[in-house]
């Protein structure tokens, strides 16, 4: 499952969530403002930066503050969207 590490404010993550959603994609969401211990896994995966989203696929791979179109090569490369969906 994909996992999404966010804050409430992030105009990125609210488009990635529902760039999720809107395409049925099942995914647990983290909001590290409110889950601070997932702050520092944040922090390690970005150099040091809380850069959200952060966005871990099943194959262990992320992507980080995606544009839609980089989230949806990223979910047909993990076999997770079909490619006629992002026409």
């Amino acid at each position: 499952m994909i996992t999404m590490y966010s804050k409430s404010w992030c105009s990125d993550c609210i488009r990635s969530k529902q760039y999720l959603e809107e395409n049925n994609i099942e995914y647990h969401h983290i909001d590290v403002e409110q889950e601070t211990q997932h702050i520092d896994y944040v922090r390690k995966v970005n150099n040091g930066m809380e850069s959200v989203p952060t966005i871990v696929f099943p194959d262990g791979s992320l992507l980080v503050e995606p544009t839609n179109r980089e989230l949806a090569q990223k979910l047909i490369d993990n076999d997770l969207l079909d490619h006629d969906s992002t026409d």
